[in-house]
């Protein structure tokens, strides 16, 4: 289990109304297209909180890459109003903050992520 937080360029406040829910959809199917389990997930209007199961086959910067890369396409596809804020080739912040997460820490992590 890891605990997993990142941003959008500019740390913008845009992860709100459509996009937050479009993002949650994305997420989702790359979690479940690479079964993984996500946990939980909050999606704050700047930033993601995500508790994710993941197999020890697959790195932890190499699922960020695909949750942040693969979200990143869909979204300034779908949504390129949001280019007057965000210019450049990405939509998330360079990094973010990773953690595992031990059995008994993981209620904690889940309490945080909930009440967000």
């Amino acid at each position: 289990m890891y605990y997993l937080v990142w941003i959008p360029k500019y740390r913008k406040k845009i992860l709100t109304g459509e996009v937050k829910d479009r993002l949650e959809v994305l997420f989702r199917q790359c979690a479940e297209i690479n079964e993984w389990t996500i946990e939980e997930l909050n999606i704050q209007e700047d930033h993601v909180h995500m508790l994710i199961g993941l197999k020890p086959s697959i790195s932890v910067s190499r699922t960020v890459q695909f949750l942040k890369g693969g979200s990143s396409r869909f979204i300034r596809k779908e949504y390129p109003e949001l280019e007057e804020f965000l210019w450049g080739d990405s939509f998330w912040s360079d990094g973010y903050f990773a953690e595992t997460v031990e059995r008994v820490s993981e209620d904690k992590i889940r309490n945080y992520i909930q009440n967000q």
